[in-house]
C-alpha cells in the first residue's frame, strides 16, 4: 500500500489516512498485519512519530513526526488543545437540526482506566449541518432512512468522542459498528456498495513546531463521498 501524503518538510509529514488501516499495532486488533506508523515508516525509509489518532474506521488527515524533539513539541500542542483544531465530516442517521454544541462527559475505555484516575471526562464538540438526505431502505416503522452530512469539531480529545457524542445526541455516524445499529449499517452498505464507517479528517490546523507559523493540511473526503452529495440537498440554515 502507498500511503497519500498530504504535507512533508523536515519535521513533519502527513498521510490522508484510508479507512479500516490502523495508526499503530493494538491488542485489540491483534489480527491486523497493517499499520500506518509501519507503512509510513518503511515508505519514507526513517521512523515516524504519530501525534494523533484516528480509529481503524475513519478516514483523512494523520499527522506525524519525523524526530523525537519534533514529537515531545507537537505532543505538548496537542494536549494544551486550543492551538490545535481538528474538523471532520460525518453521514449520520436522521435529520439533524442546523448546529449546536454536544456538552456530554464520557467515560474512560476500559483500557484508559488506572487507579485514581478520574473515570468521567468532560468532553464537547461542535456540529454543524451541511445535508440532508432520504434513502429508499426502511427503518424501523418509517419507510425510508434519513441521513444528514455534518461537519464536527471536536474541543477535547476523548477516545471515540465524536462516535460517542453523535450517539448521544441519537444520530449515530452511519457505519460504525460499535455505536451505530447493525441492521442498518449493512442495509446501507449493501445499497450503495461500500462499507465503512462514514467518518473523514477533512482538516488540521495548528501552529508548526519549529516556526510557529500556522499550518493547515487537508484532505477531501474520498470519491465514495460523492454518493451523499448527490442524494441529498444543502440544509437549511438555522431561523428558517
Amino acid at each position: 500500500m502507498q500511503l497519500e501524503i498530504l504535507y512533508r518538510d523536515e519535521h513533519l509529514i502527513a498521510i490522508d489516512k484510508p479507512p479500516g488501516l490502523l495508526v499503530h499495532r493494538t491488542g485489540l486488533d491483534a489480527g491486523e498485519t497493517r499499520f500506518a506508523v509501519q507503512l509510513l515508516r518503511d515508505q519514507i525509509g526513517q521512523p515516524v512519530w504519530p501525534a494523533h489518532r484516528l480509529d481503524k474506521g475513519t478516514s483523512g488527515v494523520l499527522l506525524f513526526s519525523l524526530n523525537a524533539d519534533t514529537a515531545r513539541l507537537v505532543g505538548q500542542a496537542f494536549e494544551q488543545g486550543p492551538g490545535v483544531q481538528k474538523t471532520y465530516q460525518a453521514i449520520v442517521r436522521g435529520w439533524a437540526k442546523p448546529e449546536g454544541p454536544i456538552d456530554h462527559a464520557l467515560k474512560r475505555m476500559p483500557d484508559d482506566m488506572r487507579f485514581g484516575r478520574e473515570e468521567m471526562q468532560e468532553a464537547q464538540t461542535r456540529f454543524a449541518t451541511l445535508a440532508h438526505g432520504e434513502l429508499p431502505l426502511p427503518y424501523d416503522a418509517f419507510p425510508a432512512t434519513r441521513f444528514s452530512r455534518v461537519a464536527l469539531q471536536p474541543l477535547t480529545g476523548r477516545r471515540h468522542q465524536l462516535r460517542r457524542h453523535m450517539k448521544h445526541i441519537s444520530h449515530p455516524i452511519l457505519g460504525d459498528t460499535t455505536h451505530g445499529k447493525g441492521p442498518l449499517n449493512r442495509a446501507v452498505a449493501a445499497f450503495i456498495g461500500v462499507q465503512r464507517m462514514w467518518l473523514h479528517a477533512t482538516t488540521l490546523a495548528l501552529p508548526h513546531p519549529a516556526t510557529g507559523r500556522a499550518l493547515n493540511i487537508n484532505a477531501e473526503p474520498g470519491p465514495e463521498w460523492a454518493f451523499w452529495h448527490s442524494h441529498s440537498e444543502e440544509a437549511p440554515e438555522q431561523g428558517r
